[in-house]
């Protein structure tokens, strides 16, 4: 599919990898909304993006949220060819702390973020491309999920954030196979260390110890990066169903 003229929702659009995919969009020729609950780190990209770009307040697990994004990107753009799912949380807790077991609540809202989230928009989304016309290839769109490398090698105090990307990954395969017949596609990107917002807020020293420890290249991805990737996903119709690590080779340690 080709990306010019396109409309795309991106969840966590605006900041991070959602705002690296954002401005990769609109460079080859697509509209984009930007879908979060952060409405004033959304103002420079916005202004930085320019008529192609819109923002909706967004909570990924409220059904009414997710609906008006939807029907924003239809009535000011004329169509809707998917969803960049790149919203997010992580809670670094053991299931034995020091102040004893995991926090319930603490493992369950981000499965309810990430997991459910990301299913929340795909179900929702995926309802509104089907009644839009496909092009003459018989495609309508794409979706594209966020997991992690630590879907994989989860280290120790991630046992919910795992959770959560892992099952991400494993819905791919069974949404991909079943949108097919309506010429919608489903990827992941499984993303290693990458300088977002998430990464930023931790010491100087512990950045330099993380990013020394991919094996080529020996440094944090950019955003702009995980949008490349995305857009060539959207552009290659043969990716389906399938799970791209894009990780410069790391493999996680225990801690």
């Amino acid at each position: 599919m080709k990306l010019d003229g396109t409309t795309f929702i991106i969840t966590g659009g605006a900041s991070g990898l959602g705002a690296g995919t954002a401005c990769e969009f609109v460079e080859g020729g697509a509209n984009v909304v930007l879908a979060d609950l952060n409405g004033e780190a959304a103002q420079p990209l916005l202004a930085e993006l320019g008529k192609k770009a819109i923002f909706s307040k967004c909570d990924v697990c409220s059904t009414e949220d997710v609906q008006r994004a939807i029907e924003l990107a239809v009535s000011t753009f004329g169509g809707l060819n998917g969803a960049i799912n790149c919203a997010g949380i992580a809670a670094p807790i053991k299931v034995l702390g020091k102040t004893g077991p995991h926090d319930l609540e603490a493992f369950r809202k981000v499965i309810e973020i990430n997991l459910i989230g990301t299913f929340n928009v795909i179900r929702l989304v995926a309802a509104r491309m089907v009644e839009l016309p496909a092009d003459a290839q018989g495609e309508r769109g794409a979706f594209i999920n966020t997991a992690s490398v630590a879907a994989f090698e989860g280290q120790i105090g991630q046992a919910a954030y795992s959770a959560s990307k892992n099952g991400v990954v494993g819905m791919a395969l069974p949404i991909a196979r079943e949108l097919a017949r309506s010429g919608i596609r489903v990827n992941t990107i499984a993303p290693g260390l990458f300088d977002t917002p998430m990464l930023q807020a931790l010491p100087e020293d512990v950045k330099t110890s993380l990013a020394q420890q991919v094996p080529f290249p020996s440094r944090f991805g950019t955003p702009r990066e995980f949008g490349q990737l995305a857009r060539h996903i959207v552009e290659n119709a043969m990716i389906n169903g399938e799970c791209i690590r894009l990780d410069g080779a790391i493999r996680m340690q225990p801690k």
